[in-house]
């Protein structure tokens, strides 16, 4: 080892291991494979968990009952005691949460849990309230606003989904052809 070589940051790449050079270098007859079987062949590769054909680890482990994971609601939580940062009267959503940097956002659903104490009169809409936070919330004067999964109040409908008139549809009576009298 010599300055050179301690200063300097390494190779970028490097270089491929050349196999079947002679029993000198080690990685000679064989290159490193081992004698007959699967792995010694050209093209061998192994899935991953592959155990040689052991029972491997994730058929041996029982596995009952049912799990949730891959089905269950996500929300971004925060807590009542972290809605204090909010001036009277303002109306706290997710965005306005993200915007103060309360939180970070895992999921675009909003669900506020009752740990500390509120001091500030708030309207809080979220998609979820613990009973505790929305006791707390609505005890300093404020309102709790639930909101469904696309963010909007029960009664609150989007500008583009304005209801429109519906018009009256005409009778159709059948009609009679030329040769059928309509007397007989």
């Amino acid at each position: 080892m010599d300055l050179q070589t301690v200063t300097s940051k390494g190779t970028r790449y490097t270089k491929a291991r050349r196999v079947g050079r002679g029993t000198g270098s080690g990685r000679g007859k064989t290159c490193g494979r081992g004698h007959k079987g699967w792995g010694q062949r050209s093209g061998s590769s192994r899935r991953p968990g592959y155990e040689g054909g052991q029972m491997p680890i994730y058929r041996r482990v029982p596995k009952r009952g049912f799990t949730n994971a891959r089905f269950r609601t996500e929300y971004t939580v925060v807590n009542v005691e972290a809605l204090n940062s909010f001036e009277d009267g303002d109306v706290v959503d997710l965005a306005a949460i993200i915007a103060r940097g309360l939180t970070s956002l895992d999921t675009p659903l909003l669900k506020v849990l009752g740990n500390g104490e509120l001091t500030t009169k708030l309207t809080v809409r979220a998609q979820k309230f613990s009973a505790s936070a929305a006791a707390k919330i609505v005890a300093a004067g404020g309102t709790v606003v639930g909101l469904d999964s696309r963010g909007r109040a029960p009664g609150e409908a989007r500008a583009s989904e304005k209801p429109q008139a519906v018009e009256p549809r005409e009778t159709q009576t059948p009609e009679t052809s030329e040769g059928e009298e309509a007397g007989s």
